[in-house]
Order: C-alpha cells, then structure tokens, then sequence
C-alpha cells in the first residue's frame, strides 16, 4: 500500500486533500462541546491533511498535533494554528514546540496505510495510534476517525487483541462509519 501511495502524482494528492477539506468533519455532526480535534503533520507520500486542518482551523476548531515522547509511550498533543513554527521530532516529523499547552482530544484524526469496513487499519507498525487511543478511550470519549484514499481500503486488516478500531474512515469519496463485524 506504500508503494501505491508514492506512486500518486503530485496532481491526484492535492485533489485528494482539497476532496477531504471539502467533507470536513460535518458528518460528526454535532461535535462534542469544546471539541479538540487532533490531526497530525504527514510524511511525504502520506495523505495530505494540510487542506482540512486549515479549514477546520478558519472554522474556529481547537486544532492539536501530536508529539511523540518516545518508544512504547502514548502520544501527546499540543495546541497548533496553521503558521505556528514546529520542531522536527523523530523521523522528522512536524511536531509542536514545547511552549505550546497539551490538549486532550475529543477528535483523533489518524494516519493510516490500509483499513477495512470494520475500522481496523494498518498502521506503520510502532503502535503509537494503538496506545494512544487505548489511553484516551480509558479516560474520556473519543472519536477515532481514520484519514485515507478510497483505494487504501481492503476486505480485511489483520489486527491482534492489543490493536484499536477507528470509529470512521474519511476519504476523497466521503465519511465511512465503521462497524464491528
């Protein structure tokens, strides 16, 4: 699914993401109260999630991006708006600056390779969506809602006792509400 995702041109990415800025997280309607939502910096080649955190920042939202804080540790996330200046955190990865206050989300948009109908999805393989969600799902209500393009879908991601489901999945094509088989 890698090797799929790097081979969209430059064109079909940003149709891609202009397609999901478009939807935006209406099919959440309504939100919860003082909702956070939590997207994250995409990798090159990852889908390209820019477009709608800048919508949903116009839009008022209270934006969040994770941080890693290391190996087998859930994420953590701090406030962001679009033209804050980032750190580069592991594997390079945009992350806040540590001046920026943490926030719990309510909303947890996900990076993912693969994911089928169930809301399992294939990940990179380090677990932290997996914890993190764990963690957040122990204390508080969470919407997981799963980012991808429509030919990232599969009949059937393989998934062990410790993997967590995704609650939706948006793609170009729109929201899929997923359901436990």
């Amino acid at each position: 699914m890698r090797t799929w995702r790097e081979t969209l041109d430059a064109a079909a990415r940003r149709g891609a993401g202009a397609a999901v800025a478009r939807t935006g997280l209406g099919f959440l309607d309504p939100l919860p109260p003082g909702a956070i939502i939590s997207g994250f910096a995409p990798l090159p080649g990852e889908f390209p999630l820019w477009p709608l955190l800048r919508r949903l920042g116009r839009q008022g939202a209270t934006l969040a991006l994770p941080v890693m804080q290391g190996k087998d540790r859930p994420l953590l996330f701090r406030a962001w708006k679009a033209g804050d200046a980032m750190d580069r955190g592991v594997w390079g990865i945009a992350e806040p600056k540590p001046d920026k206050p943490a926030l719990t989300p309510t909303v947890l948009i996900v990076p993912l390779l693969a994911f089928d109908a169930q809301g399992w999805r294939l990940g990179y393989g380090g677990g932290f969506y997996d914890r993190t969600l764990r963690e957040l799902r122990s204390n508080t209500s969470i919407i997981a809602v799963g980012i991808a393009h429509d030919a990232q879908a599969v009949d059937a991601v393989p998934h062990l006792d410790y993997d967590e489901r995704v609650d939706w999945v948006l793609t170009p094509s729109g929201p899929l509400r997923c359901v436990s088989a």
